[in-house]
């Protein structure tokens, strides 16, 4: 069938393309800066959509424009359906990747192999031992580093997301950077973006100022090449000239992409959230589950989105607790 992309359009020309499915909402690691420390209240698992159910609400999505899925959680290789639903999705005309912590991701080389599925989003903070079990409570730091080898020996396209917290792993830049002088890797440094439970503050962010001067104090600035951005651009991305790999920055805070932004997000309860600020939500688990037609909900969660962060358009806004902390926690929005 023929997209109609007008249902998936906002009311400021931004045509929403890329869907991001949350699978689950638990997790096998408990970084504080996605999860409070008491944990979250999980949703009755009868709450949580099915294999099935997320395969046809997807499907719904892609029939009108969709082209690119992301799975996400919690960690999405939990689930375990996951070889279901990657199956299924699949199936699909479009590009499917994942965003996982890899403790998990060699168990499932093969069917990523099989469905085609080589985009792989790596969630790493630090590469210091001692501060992974500090930040994610687990000591699980060499099995991560272990997947990390085998995805690259199986050719998959690695991308490392780096969330920056002043006074734990802003240290670290440089070594992150200098993995991809072998590694043909993409690192993402993300500003460290606030949501319930999470304690933010903007004293705790690395802004992409901050961290483009240790780069350029480190490389000096006539070796740092900055890349052309992709097409509704997340990060901002650069190259050290001789380096395999390359790195991007996420900077939803201190620069934001809001105009370009063609994400939805689907909580794993079915619910749609139009932007990763926002603390509206829109149910379409329920009327699915009813067999109603789910399309009026999709227009008006896509048509209600604000222009720019949820409509935090002020450095105070965002710094206003009552604003920036009324939102779900991390893990049960989904990356």
């Amino acid at each position: 069938m023929t997209p109609n992309n007008s249902l998936l359009t906002d009311d400021f020309g931004r045509k929403h393309n890329y869907l991001r499915i949350s699978l689950i909402e638990k997790c096998n690691l408990r970084c504080t800066y996605c999860m409070p420390a008491d944990g979250i209240p999980l949703s009755p698992k009868a709450d949580i959509m099915s294999a099935d159910e997320i395969f046809e609400i997807a499907k719904t999505f892609v029939d009108y424009g969709v082209d690119k899925i992301r799975l996400t959680g919690g960690e999405p290789l939990l689930r375990k359906d996951f070889p279901a639903i990657i199956k299924q999705l699949s199936s699909l005309e479009t590009e499917i990747s994942i965003t996982t912590n890899g403790i998990l991701i060699d168990r499932h080389l093969a069917v990523l192999k099989e469905c085609k599925v080589f985009k792989i989003n790596l969630s790493l903070d630090t590469l210091v031992a001692t501060k992974f079990n500090a930040i994610t409570l687990r000591n699980q730091f060499s099995i991560v580093m272990d997947n990390l080898a085998l995805l690259l020996e199986h050719n998959f396209k690695v991308k490392i997301n780096v969330v920056l917290i002043k006074g734990f792993n802003e240290d670290e830049i440089i070594d992150f950077i200098a993995l991809t002088k072998e590694m043909p890797i993409s690192i993402r440094f993300i500003e460290f973006m606030p949501f319930a439970g999470n304690e933010w503050d903007s004293s705790k962010m690395v802004t992409q100022q901050e961290i483009l001067s240790q780069v350029e104090a480190h490389y000096t600035p006539e070796n740092v090449d900055k890349l052309i951005d992709e097409a509704n651009f997340t990060a901002r991305e650069y190259k050290i000239k001789g380096h395999k790999g390359s790195f991007g920055i996420i900077s939803s805070i201190s620069n934001p992409f809001c105009d370009g932004c063609n994400r939805i997000r689907l909580t794993a309860n079915g619910k749609i959230k139009n932007c990763l600020f926002s603390n509206s939500e829109t149910d379409l688990l329920t009327p699915f589950r009813n067999n109603q037609p789910i399309e009026d909900a999709i227009s008006a969660a896509i048509k209600s989105k604000k222009k720019v962060r949820a409509g935090m358009t002020t450095t105070a806004e965002i710094n206003d607790p009552t604003l920036n902390q009324d939102n779900r926690s991390m893990i049960s929005i989904g990356g």
